[in-house]
């Protein structure tokens, strides 16, 4: 599609939403998709995820009929890890509350205004390659991020003929801050750059028309920490 119009860009806690106006026919903003990768967007305007109520008076108060979304990411990563037996129904619910239900929020107030458009539109979900497989301690995480490939194929099929996109992204481990909150382990030179999954999102953005990429797995090749033996 060609990137015009207006970009919007949910995040998670410690992250924002925000819209970026495109130039028509310009490349999409390669600073902008690299701070939805790692996690810092400029013009923060509140936290989304677990404020249904929200999302409502901010897609009212940033769009009109003619200033209209072409794009929506939507990016939420939260993930508490430990045995079921020990993770508390408060770690759960934000889990679900900031990787799934978030997505909700924002898409079923974006989606009517990207009907009302003769141009294709794009929504991109990250997911996470937790979204794929199930691991020990990943019980919450996993659950939010299968909700998020379920929740992204039922759309893709629903959206098909209004002429709106649907991707799922599954990265695998980039060298964020994720696994330092998550986990307390620290990033390494075999996860994947930031820069890297910026760029493949910009080209999933900028395929043609009737052309979609529904699904895409990301993996480092070596995903083993190289410092340690």
């Amino acid at each position: 599609m060609a990137l015009s119009g207006d970009l919007v860009i949910q995040g998670a806690p410690g992250l924002s939403e925000t819209s970026a106006g495109l130039a028509p026919g310009s490349m999409l903003n390669e600073v902008a998709v690299l701070s939805l990768v790692t996690g810092i967007v400029a013009g923060t305007i509140a936290y989304f995820m677990n404020r249904k109520d929200f999302g409502k008076k901010w897609v009212e108060k940033e769009f009109t009929g003619n200033h209209l979304p072409h794009i929506l990411i939507n990016n939420a990563g939260l993930a508490k890890f430990g045995n079921v037996d020990m993770l508390s129904v408060e770690e759960w619910d934000s889990m679900i509350r900031t990787n799934l239900s978030g997505i909700f929020y924002m898409t079923r107030e974006i989606v009517p205004l990207m009907k009302m458009m003769d141009e294709y539109c794009h929504i991109v979900n990250i997911s996470s390659i937790a979204g794929t497989l199930g691991n020990p301690q990943m019980s919450g995480y996993n659950a939010s991020k299968y909700g998020v490939r379920g929740f992204s194929q039922a759309l893709f099929k629903e959206l098909r003929y209004d002429k709106i996109k649907v991707t799922a992204m599954f990265p695998g481990s980039i060298a964020t801050d994720f696994f330092k909150i998550a986990a307390n382990q620290n990033s390494h030179s075999n996860m994947m750059h930031p820069d890297d999954v910026a760029d493949t999102l910009i080209h999933i953005l900028e395929t043609p028309d009737n052309f979609l990429i529904d699904e895409i797995k990301l993996r480092p090749l070596n995903p083993k920490n190289p410092d340690e033996r």
